[in-house]
């Protein structure tokens, strides 16, 4: 999370018909001076996790994710969810 930890895990789940996720959880595998609970409200002030509001800023409706069938779908460039974002931190 953009310098905020080593390493990091971002749990997020999701029940069919409701808007918001049900739960987000974050793990920074003890590679973070910020609590969890501050790693969680970065997240929460910086990505709108819900389902429509992912589709709409990844760009998810347009037909450009076929080279994704090979290599996979992280760690490439060119894919809107590999670009970095500034977070804001307060």
């Amino acid at each position: 999370m953009a310098g905020l930890c080593r390493r990091c895990l971002v749990q997020v789940s999701y029940a069919i018909g409701l808007s918001e996720p049900l739960s987000i959880t974050v793990f920074d595998y003890g590679t973070s001076k910020m609590t969890q609970g501050e790693l969680l409200n970065v997240v929460k002030k910086n990505f709108d996790l819900r389902p429509g509001k992912i589709v709409k800023e990844l760009n998810l409706r347009q037909p450009i994710y076929q080279k994704t069938s090979t290599y996979g779908h992280f760690g490439r460039d060119g894919f809107p969810w590999e670009q970095p974002k500034v977070l804001r931190l307060h």
